[in-house]
C-alpha cells in the first residue's frame, strides 16, 4: 500500500487535507513515520485515526448538539418573523416589510440548511413550531406583535444574541467542515443585526448604532431595553489579550470605542437562557 498515492488522490479531492492535519511538512513527517512503525495490517486502523482528526468526527455528539442549537435559535427567529409578518397592521408597508420578509426567508433557508447538516453528520434535527415559543416571554413583551417599536426591539435582541451564539459555539467546531456553515450564517446574522439596529434607531429616533455600542453609564446593553441585559453580558469589555485599550501604546481611546471595538461572544448556557425566555415549559433547551 502507497501511503503517499493514497494522500495524493485525496490531495486531487480536498485540497486541504494537509492543513486539516498539521503544516503539510510536520503530516508528510506523521505519515512516513507510521509507515515505518506499523504493519500493512493495520496501516488502516492508522490512516483511519488520523482522518477523523483531519476531518473532526471524534465527537460527532458534540457536533450534533452544536448544530441543533443553532438550529433552534434560526427555528425561533423564523417563527417570530413569520409571525409578525402575518399580524395585520404591525409592520408599516413599503421598506420595512420588504426588509422583515427578506430576513425570515434567510432564516427558513438557515433552518434548511442547518438541518440537512445535522442529518448529513448522522444526527436528528431538533424539531420546533411556532407554538412551542412565547414570543413575549411570559408578558414582558406582551405587545410585541400589536406595538411595531416593541416588535423592533425584540427583533434587535434575537439577532444580537444570533451572532453572539454563533461567536460563541465556532471554538467547539475548530477544524471540522461545519465550521464553515457555522460561519457563513453568522456573518449574515451580523448583517441582520445592523440593519435592525438602524430601522430601531429610526422608528424610535434614538442613538442606536449599527453595531453593539456601550451604554448609558457604561452599562454593556446599548439598547435602553433593561429587559434584555443578558443579549450584551461583556459587551462593555475594554480588555483585549490582557490589553487595556483604552492606553495601548500610550495612545488615549475612549471607553465607547474600546467596546464597541470588539465584539464578545455569548457562552451556549448564557444563550440558552435566553432562548429559553421564548420557548414554552417542555421544549426548552437543556
Amino acid at each position: 500500500m502507497n501511503i503517499i498515492n493514497i494522500l495524493d488522490e485525496i490531495e486531487k479531492v480536498d485540497g486541504e487535507i494537509y492543513e486539516r492535519l498539521n503544516p503539510r511538512r510536520a503530516a508528510m513527517k506523521s505519515f512516513f513515520n507510521v509507515g515505518k512503525k506499523i504493519s500493512l495490517a493495520a496501516l488502516p486502523l492508522a490512516l483511519g485515526s488520523m482522518f477523523q482528526k483531519a476531518y473532526g468526527q471524534s465527537n460527532p455528539a458534540n457536533v450534533t448538539e452544536v448544530l441543533n442549537f443553532a438550529l433552534a435559535l434560526e427555528h425561533l427567529e423564523y417563527n417570530f418573523y413569520n409571525r409578525a409578518l402575518l399580524s395585520t397592521g404591525l409592520i408599516p408597508a413599503g421598506a420595512a416589510t420588504t426588509a422583515i420578509t427578506t430576513i425570515r426567508t434567510h432564516e427558513m433557508a438557515h433552518v434548511n440548511l442547518l438541518r440537512s447538516a445535522i442529518t448529513g453528520a448522522g444526527g436528528t434535527p431538533i424539531v420546533l413550531a411556532e407554538a412551542n415559543f412565547d414570543f413575549t416571554a411570559g408578558g414582558t413583551f406582551g405587545d410585541v406583535f400589536t406595538n411595531y417599536g416593541t416588535f423592533l426591539k425584540v427583533a434587535t435582541a434575537f439577532e444580537d444574541t444570533g451572532v453572539r451564539a454563533y461567536k460563541g459555539q465556532a471554538p467547539i467546531l475548530k477544524g471540522m467542515p461545519v465550521l464553515t456553515t457555522a460561519l457563513q450564517i453568522h456573518s449574515v446574522e451580523a448583517r441582520h443585526a445592523s440593519h435592525l439596529r438602524q430601522m430601531t434607531a429610526a422608528f424610535l429616533n434614538v442613538p442606536l448604532k449599527p453595531w453593539v455600542g456601550l451604554g448609558a453609564n457604561g452599562v454593556s446593553n446599548d439598547t435602553g431595553v433593561p429587559q434584555v441585559d443578558p443579549v450584551y453580558a461583556r459587551e462593555n469589555n475594554t480588555i483585549q489579550a490582557n490589553i487595556e485599550i483604552t492606553g495601548i501604546n500610550g495612545t488615549a481611546v475612549t471607553r465607547a470605542a474600546a467596546a464597541e471595538s470588539f465584539d464578545e461572544f455569548l457562552t451556549g448556557a448564557e444563550v440558552k437562557t435566553i432562548a429559553n425566555l421564548f420557548i414554552r415549559t417542555g421544549s426548552k433547551l437543556t
